[in-house]
């Protein structure tokens, strides 16, 4: 016999066997029957009729647990798509895609399909929960959180607003009383509502007894209302009271000496007002008053607290230096 022709042989697949028809007697090398005439595949250790390549090469499709044929193969891209074999070779090399492969499993073209919707999956981006293959409209409706306003999936990838366990879209979160979105600013939730700052003083913030204005953050409250630290001032002097003793009259905050020079009793000996404050006590007599260290006597200024005395005109006396007179 002479030299064997070389067969005009086709790649089934990058770095993959190969494929072509003899022309002169070569067998098998695992049936041993001629191929002459006949299509085979070129493996390294020898060529194989195509029932022999199937049966001890091809792959088992993970959904129906058939086998796979030789035909063409299919790789699996990134980001979970199918990327059929002839979309990666020369025009000229192009097959139809009829094997599919994610990770270490394989499918038929036609057996790649979502586990819920059975829609194909050969072109469409899709996850694996688990075993099961599922298309992303299917993931998002039974693994993505609904929005609570529209009670439609929050799209992974999409911008959210999540609080207290609960998801909206972002343009779903709206204040309650302007209905404009809140998005990134500060909000002050209410029950079920949900107010932007501003909504919320205006409608709920407690109002400063003088100027009207609403109060954000500290304040007083006098006689049960509240009032802004600045505004609260005394009547008289317009001195700012908060923190510091005062008293009132007529309903009207005064600080001390503006109510002792206004209208508290006057020390008959001193002159000084008698405001009652620090524990500071005093002695009335008919329509005069003296504070305590005040009232002595006017001869020898012995203290007549809790003592008898005996007036004198203007003067109180102790009972020693009236016995005097």
């Amino acid at each position: 016999m002479g030299e064997l022709p070389a067969s005009p042989d086709l790649l089934a697949g990058e770095g993959g066997p190969q494929t072509g028809t003899m022309t002169e007697c070569f067998d098998c090398d695992n049936c041993k029957e001629s191929l002459y005439g006949r299509k085979y595949i070129q493996m390294d250790n020898g060529p194989y009729c195509i029932p022999c390549y199937d049966a001890h090469f091809a792959n088992t499709c993970d959904e129906c647990k058939e086998l796979i044929g030789h035909d063409c193969r299919v790789s699996m891209g990134p980001c979970g798509r199918a990327v059929p074999w002839h979309d990666r070779s020369p025009p000229h090399l192009s097959c139809p895609p009829q094997e599919l492969y994610y990770e270490d499993r394989h499918y038929h073209e036609h057996c790649f399909r979502c586990f819920r919707c059975d829609r194909s999956l050969a072109d469409e981006p899709f996850t694996c929960q688990g075993e099961e293959l599922l298309c992303n409209d299917c993931y998002c409706s039974e693994f993505s959180s609904k929005c609570v306003a529209c009670e439609k999936t929050v799209m992974p990838g999409s911008r959210k607003l999540e609080y207290n366990g609960q998801t909206w879209h972002e343009h779903c979160f709206i204040c309650s009383s302007c209905q404009q979105p809140i998005g990134s600013r500060s909000f002050i939730p209410d029950k079920k509502d949900y107010y932007c700052v501003p909504c919320y003083e205006s409608k709920f913030a407690p109002r400063c007894t003088r100027c009207k204005k609403t109060l954000t953050k500290g304040g007083v409250t006098y006689r049960d209302e509240p009032w802004h630290k600045e505004c609260f001032v005394c009547t008289g002097c317009k001195t700012p009271l908060a923190g510091q003793q005062f008293t009132s009259q007529d309903d009207n905050p005064y600080c001390i000496k503006c109510f002792g020079n206004l209208y508290a009793k006057k020390c008959s000996a001193c002159t000084k007002p008698i405001t009652g404050f620090g524990g500071g006590k005093y002695v009335s007599f008919e329509d005069r008053h003296w504070h305590h260290n005040c009232f002595n006597c006017a001869r020898c200024n012995t203290s007549l607290v809790g003592k008898g005395f005996i007036p004198d005109n203007d003067e109180i006396l102790c009972r020693d230096c009236s016995s005097d007179l």
